[in-house]
């Protein structure tokens, strides 16, 4: 990781040490890594709470958050040992919609980083990112209804978004399972690496977006998922913020400054 700096969680927020969940913190962003490597990282309900112990410490001090998976596996899904005994109140709570619209929800950009399988709920954690990147052996897909459900927590409903109606009903409905290069030619991911440099990728993203006004980005997030009735409202209102920020008078003066200096003459 570029950033080392530890980040200190609000006094407010009880940190527990996870199990299921692997946590790399640095000054601006944190990298969550899914590590229950003998059930290749199925989500099961462990997993869920400590993610959203993750999520609270986030929107409590907005970071970039980075999620990949242990052992060249992203999620195969959820767990289907606790899943087969979930039944109708149990679906009626959302348990993981709820989570996945959290990060979804986050201040500050999300990168998923896929490798291997990338099944059912763990394709759906990936849809709520804001950028899905993925090595070369991803698998993507929802084969819910072939165990007698469907993919409730976001697929329905995100995934149409991403990708357009035609392929989303063929991943949902027919049960299509999406290579690397089939997800990019979608633009379901925007980028394709070696299994050993996708972490690494991820942080080069994570870089780049650093690089940016911090609050600048997290407006420009929030507008961008903003209702279209709320528009263009909410992009004037959020204009108006940083238009009084202390950030935009000084990255625009050394933007200015840059301009004015001499460039330097070629000799003969």
């Amino acid at each position: 990781m570029t950033s080392s700096k530890p980040v200190s969680p609000s006094e407010n927020v009880h940190v527990v040490e996870p199990t299921t969940l692997l946590i790399e913190r640095g000054s601006d962003r944190v990298h969550v890594q899914l590590n229950r490597p003998d059930v290749r990282n199925a989500i099961d309900q462990t997993m869920i709470d400590e993610l959203h112990a993750v999520c609270e410490q986030l929107e409590r001090e907005p970071l970039i958050l980075i999620i990949s998976g242990s052992n060249g596996v992203f999620a195969s899904g959820a767990d289907i040992a606790q899943l087969r005994e979930r039944r109708r109140e149990d679906a009626l709570k959302g348990i993981n919609s709820g989570l996945f619209s959290r990060i979804a929800r986050l201040p500050m950009p999300v990168i998923a980083a896929l490798d291997g399988w990338a099944l059912g709920g763990g394709a759906e954690l990936a849809y709520a990112a804001d950028f899905r990147i993925a090595s070369t052996t991803v698998r993507l897909g929802n084969p819910e209804t072939a165990l007698g459900i469907l993919p409730a927590a976001g697929a329905l409903w995100r995934l149409a978004q991403l990708v357009g109606e035609p392929v989303a009903k063929e991943i949902i409905l027919a049960g299509r399972v999406l290579t690397a290069d089939e997800a990019l030619a979608v633009h379901l991911i925007t980028e394709i690496h070696a299994s050993e440099d996708l972490v690494a990728a991820a942080h080069a993203l994570a870089d780049r977006i650093g690089a940016q006004d911090p609050l600048a980005t997290r407006l420009a997030k929030e507008v961008f998922h903003a209702a279209a009735e709320a528009h263009p409202r909410v992009d004037n209102e959020a204009q108006a913020i940083l238009f009084e920020s202390p950030e935009k008078f000084a990255r625009m003066d050394e933007f200015l400054a840059k301009r004015k200096r001499p460039r330097a003459t070629a000799r003969p």
